[in-house]
């Protein structure tokens, strides 16, 4: 049982012993309740050691299988932002479900075969139901502190997701049983990347770090001299640490690395053979932000693009365009050519969030907690709605938008 006992009460909501409380929220189609089985508890690891845990039951032996959703952050291994397989709603949408968590939510949620795999501010992994947010299961690691804020990668039937104690889980995707545990030191808040059996993360202490995804051995690691907050892009053997360096995806080797301006590696998406990121600058005592284009394969400038507020998230890449958010209030839309503008959209207040680009249609939110969904062809608003909260990155899978919200509620949106 969760050291946060859940109580299950008749007026159909949740509560927890100490102070990061959760509830729900009413749902039409009833109220979601974890069951004491679905809660589990980590063990103590040593650090820069791989911890195996128990063999697991039958039951919860196999996860889901193929790959389909959006199974880690930015859809895929090389952070685009965007997935070819799925539909978004492009008509006025309504809420189909919510859930209350009551902690912030940094980063969108992975969603792999109708679940729902969030890390959180309340230091728990949850899943849920996507069809109609039951809580399916909860883990809450060893270390009551381990602030959870990256995105979980769930991949062949493992959800793997890292927290603030420097800590890389493997878990059932079934059941969120403890399947080994590595504890690389420092804040570990770069959502992990997985492809070809191998987790690749950084950590705030400058590594980055692969391992073994079965049992959590390590493979190599790379000393970046920077901390790594971001997802790390893997493309073509070749792990990409924004646009600061690139190393062997085998042994960890390093391809190139330049850039030596970057103070925090950001997370870059890996289209076509080119590099795309975003950076915020100090100019004059004001932050602008500005959109970088690098080969791939040396690391040298092709373009970049500035704009006069800051540009605080990561680009999306679909259809030879780069979508950013930026402070100034704006969407923006820039050609992967030359990074010319192509339109812009006044959001009305700053854009925090990654844009997911799906089917024709940018998913985006700003600080005020609207979401917009708007026409890849001309930025032409094609719905709005209000869940009053600033929001993370949305993530669009089967028809449906989920998104977190800054006062820790996961929205799940469908077209009206």
């Amino acid at each position: 049982m969760n050291r946060r006992s859940f109580l299950a009460t008749t007026a159909g909501f949740l509560t927890a012993s100490s102070a990061g409380c959760l509830r729900l929220s009413e749902q039409e189609s009833g109220t979601a309740t974890p069951s004491e089985e679905g809660t589990v508890t980590g063990t103590e690891s040593v650090e820069g050691t791989t911890t195996p845990t128990e063999e697991e039951s039958d039951t919860d032996e196999e996860g889901p299988g193929d790959i389909s959703g959006a199974p880690m952050f930015k859809y895929d291994a090389a952070n685009t932002g965007t997935s070819t397989g799925e539909t978004g709603p492009k008509n006025a949408v309504e809420e189909q479900w919510s859930y209350e968590i009551g902690e912030r939510l940094y980063r969108p949620p992975a969603v792999v075969d109708g679940t729902l795999y969030f890390g959180t501010a309340d230091a728990n992994v949850y899943a849920f139901s996507a069809m109609d947010g039951n809580v399916e299961w909860s883990h809450d690691p060893t270390d009551y502190s381990d602030l959870i804020v990256s995105t979980p990668a769930v991949v062949d039937g493992t959800v793997y997701v890292g927290t603030d104690a420097g800590t890389m889980y493997a878990l059932s995707a079934n059941a969120g049983t403890e399947r080994w545990k590595y504890h690389a030191g420092g804040l570990l808040r770069s959502p992990p990347t997985v492809v070809d059996g191998t987790v690749y993360f950084g950590t705030v202490d400058d590594g980055v770090y692969a391992l073994a995804a079965d049992d959590g051995a390590e493979q190599w690691t790379y000393e970046v001299g920077l901390s790594v907050y971001s997802s790390l892009a893997v493309v073509n053997d070749t792990v990409y640490i924004g646009s600061y360096a690139a190393v062997s995806a085998e042994d960890g080797t390093e391809v190139w690395s330049g850039n030596s301006d970057v103070t925090q590696p950001p997370t870059p998406a890996v289209v076509d053979g080119t590099v795309y990121v975003t950076r915020t600058y100090v100019v004059d005592g004001d932050f602008v932000g500005r959109v970088y284009a690098v080969s791939a394969d040396d690391g040298t400038e092709r373009w970049s693009h500035q704009k006069e507020k800051d540009i605080p998230r990561s680009p999306a890449v679909a259809d030879d365009t780069v979508y950013v958010g930026c402070n100034d209030h704006h969407v923006y839309a820039l050609s992967t050519a030359d990074g010319t503008e192509q339109w812009a959209y006044d959001t009305g207040a700053k854009v925090d969030s990654t844009p997911a680009v799906v089917d024709g249609t940018v998913y985006v939110g700003n600080d005020e907690g609207t979401l917009y969904a708007l026409s890849t062809d001309d930025g032409t608003e094609q719905w709005s709605y209000q869940t009053g909260s600033p929001l993370s990155s949305p993530v669009v899978v089967d028809g449906m938008v989920y998104v977190g919200t800054e006062d820790g509620t996961v929205h799940a949106l469908s077209e009206q």
